[in-house]
């Protein structure tokens, strides 16, 4: 049995302090524009659809020796979202180093290697996101 002195008293509840936040609202009649979320919608928004995004995608990704209208149908064929990463890729590689040769002698001067024949025609036979990344991580290796 306890006594009194060790009863224990009612807890009373705590009250927690809640703020109302009050989210701005966007006058009436206002719309408010978004961006497309999902791949295809991104495609069609800014290029007018899968084709021509890959016709233009042809013209900047094909190599010296190859067929610009057969790597349209083949990038035709290839995902959205893999079209998307590849025009960000080459969006990248435009606006830094302007072309792909300009990009492969860029990976040569910072590997050592500019008068290497052999290994530039090895670069010149990488895709372009790999070239990409390869420049990346030699401007890495530079900077440390």
């Amino acid at each position: 049995m306890a006594s009194k002195k060790t009863e224990k008293a009612p807890v009373a509840p705590r009250k927690t302090a809640t703020k109302a936040v009050k989210a701005a609202k966007a006058p009436k009649g206002a719309t408010i524009k978004t961006s497309a979320r999902h791949p295809r919608a991104r495609v069609t928004a800014m290029h007018k659809g899968k084709a021509e995004l890959a016709k233009s995608l042809a013209a900047a990704v094909a190599r010296s020796n190859e067929d610009t209208d057969q790597l349209e149908s083949r990038l035709s064929k290839a995902s959205n979202a893999q079209l998307l990463r590849l025009q960000k890729a080459v969006a990248f590689v435009k606006e830094k180093w302007g072309n792909r040769d300009k990009l492969i002698a860029a990976i040569g001067a910072a590997v050592g290697k500019n008068k290497d024949k052999d290994y530039l025609a090895k670069l010149d036979s990488y895709s372009l996101p790999q070239l990409v990344d390869l420049a990346r991580s030699s401007e890495r290796r530079a900077r440390s």
